[in-house]
C-alpha cells in the first residue's frame, strides 16, 4: 500500500473509531476461561456462530450482509486490516474476512425461521416461569372460598329436621305416571346379567348396582316393601308411589337455601339489579347444587357421601326421577370428579356458573359477562399456579364442558319437577318450585308472597 493510501485509511478511522454496533452485548467471562478472540475483529467472542468462532457484532452483521440485495465494493484497496475499533469502516472487507474464517451463507435462517425460532423459546420461557396469581385474583379466590366453606358443610351436620327416606316400607298405593318401581327392579337386578357398567348405556344403574353388590336377592330386599312374592307386581302403575320423595325435598330446599347465601356472599352477585339476581339464581342453582354434591361424591362406590347419610342412585328413582336425567347426571358426577378439583377450583366453577350472562330474564348481559370473564382468567391462573404435569393445560377445558353437559340436564330436572309435582302435589316445597319457575319472582315485601327467596 502506498504512503498516500495509508494516509487516506488512517484518517477514515479516525473519524469512523469509537461507535458499535446495537447487537453486541458484553457478557463476562468466567475467571477459570480462557477470553477468545473473535475471529473477524478480535473482540471477545461469545461462541461459535455460522461455523466459527465470532463475537455478537460480526455475527449481526454477517446474517445482515447475507440478506443485502447490493454487492458490497472496499472505498480503499480491498485489503483493508479489520479491527474491534474499525470494523464499520470497511464492510466489504470484513464481509470477507467473515468468509477467510470459515463462516457460511448456508446456515444463516430464513425470516421465517428465525420468527418460528422466537416464539418457540418465548413459549419455552413462559413454560419456565411460574404463573402467578394476580393480587385482584387471589381476592376472587379469597371471596369464593370464604363464602363456600360458610355455606356448604361436607358432613351435612345443619341438615336437621328432615323427613326420613322410606327405604323399607311402600306406602298408599298413590296412582303415578312413572314405572319407578318396575325401572328400580330392571336397574338393580342389572348385575344378574353379567353387563359390563364402563360399556353400558345406562351407566348408572349398573355402576350403582356394582358398587351395592347386589344379588339377585338383595336387589329384591332393597326395592321398598319387595319380598318375592310381590316382585312380580311392583311394576303396576297403581302400586307405584314416590316414597324417598319427601326426604329429597327437604333436602332439595336445604341445598337451595345455602346456594342462597352463598350468592349474597359475593359482592359481584350483590351489586346487581334484583330482577338480574333471581334470574341467575333460577338459571344456576341446579348446576351449584349438583357441583357441591360432587365435592362429596365418591367414584369408587358411586355414592353420595353426605355426613351420616349415604345416597345412591336408587334413592333418586324412589324420588320420581327418570333414567332420562339420572343417566347424563350419574356420568357427570363420574367425570367432574376424576379430575380431582382442589376446594378453590370447585368455589371457582361455581361462580362461574351463577355468572352465566345467557340466562332467561337476564337484562344486564355485558355486566355480568364480564364478572364471567374474569372468573374463567382466574381459574386458567390457578390452574397454571398450582396444578403440575402435562394434562393440566386440559383442565380448564374439561370443567367448561362439565358445565355445559349439565345445561341440558337443568331443562330435563326442570320437566320432570313438574311431572313429580303433579303425581304428589303436596310433596315439593314452594321454594323448589320457585326456582324451578321460569315466571318472575314475586316481590319479597308482597303480602302474600310464600317464600322469601329475594337474594338481597
Amino acid at each position: 500500500m502506498s504512503r498516500e493510501a495509508a494516509d487516506i485509511q488512517f484518517v477514515y478511522e479516525a473519524l469512523n473509531k469509537p461507535h458499535e454496533e446495537s447487537e453486541e452485548e458484553e457478557d463476562e467471562v468466567t475467571e477459570d476461561e480462557e477470553p477468545k478472540a473473535c475471529g473477524v475483529c478480535g473482540d471477545l467472542a461469545k461462541g461459535y456462530h455460522f461455523n466459527a468462532l465470532t463475537c455478537e457484532g460480526c455475527k449481526g452483521f454477517f446474517r445482515r450482509a447475507i440478506k443485502r440485495s447490493t454487492q458490497l465494493r472496499c472505498p480503499f484497496l480491498n485489503k483493508c486490516i479489520i479491527t474491534k475499533n474499525n470494523r464499520r469502516s470497511c464492510q466489504a472487507c470484513r464481509f470477507r474476512k467473515c468468509q477467510a474464517i470459515g463462516m457460511r451463507k448456508d446456515m444463516v435462517m430464513s425470516e421465517e425461521a428465525v420468527l418460528e425460532r422466537r416464539i418457540r423459546i418465548k413459549k419455552k420461557k413462559m413454560c419456565d416461569t411460574s404463573a402467578e396469581l394476580s393480587t385482584q385474583q387471589e381476592q376472587v379466590v379469597e371471596e369464593l372460598l370464604s363464602g363456600l366453606r360458610s355455606t356448604f358443610d361436607s358432613s351435612f351436620s345443619r341438615f336437621t329436621g328432615f323427613r326420613p327416606m322410606d327405604r323399607d316400607v311402600l306406602t298408599g298405593n298413590q296412582p303415578s305416571r312413572l314405572r319407578t318401581s318396575s325401572l328400580m327392579k330392571s336397574w338393580c337386578t342389572a348385575e344378574e346379567h353379567g353387563d359390563d357398567p364402563s360399556a353400558s348405556p345406562y351407566p348408572c344403574s349398573l355402576s350403582a348396582a356394582s358398587s351395592q353388590s347386589l344379588s339377585s336377592s338383595s336387589a329384591r330386599s332393597f326395592l321398598p316393601g319387595c319380598s318375592e312374592k310381590e316382585e312380580d307386581n311392583v311394576g303396576d302403575e297403581s302400586s307405584s308411589v314416590y316414597t324417598n320423595l319427601p326426604h329429597l325435598a327437604d333436602l332439595t330446599t336445604y341445598m337451595i337455601q345455602d346456594i342462597i347465601s352463598f350468592s349474597k356472599s359475593l359482592q359481584d352477585f350483590r351489586s346487581l339489579s334484583i330482577e338480574d339476581q333471581i334470574s341467575l339464581l333460577k338459571g344456576a342453582t341446579f348446576e351449584i347444587m349438583q357441583i357441591r354434591f360432587n365435592m362429596v361424591f365418591n367414584t369408587t362406590t358411586s355414592n353420595w357421601e353426605c355426613g351420616c347419610i349415604t345416597y345412591c342412585i336408587h334413592d333418586a328413582l324412589r324420588g320420581g326421577f327418570q333414567p332420562l336425567l339420572l343417566e347424563p347426571l350419574f356420568k357427570f358426577h363420574h367425570n367432574l370428579r376424576k379430575l380431582d378439583l382442589q376446594e378453590e377450583e370447585y368455589a371457582l366453577i361455581q361462580a362461574i356458573s351463577l355468572f352465566s350472562p345467557d340466562r332467561p330474564g337476564v337484562q344486564h348481559h355485558v355486566a355480568i359477562d364480564r364478572v364471567q370473564e374474569n372468573l374463567a382468567e382466574t381459574l386458567k391462573a390457578w390452574i397454571d399456579c398450582k396444578k403440575k404435569g402435562p394434562k393440566k393445560h386440559l383442565l380448564y377445558p374439561k370443567m367448561i364442558a362439565c358445565l355445559t353437559e349439565m345445561r341440558t340436564m337443568t331443562e330435563e330436572y326442570s320437566k320432570q319437577i313438574l311431572q313429580i309435582q303433579d303425581v304428589q302435589p303436596d310433596t315439593i316445597s314452594p321454594l323448589i318450585m320457585e326456582v324451578r319457575s321460569l315466571l318472575c319472582f314475586r316481590p319479597v315485601n308482597s303480602v302474600d308472597a310464600p317464600i322469601n327467596l329475594h337474594p338481597c
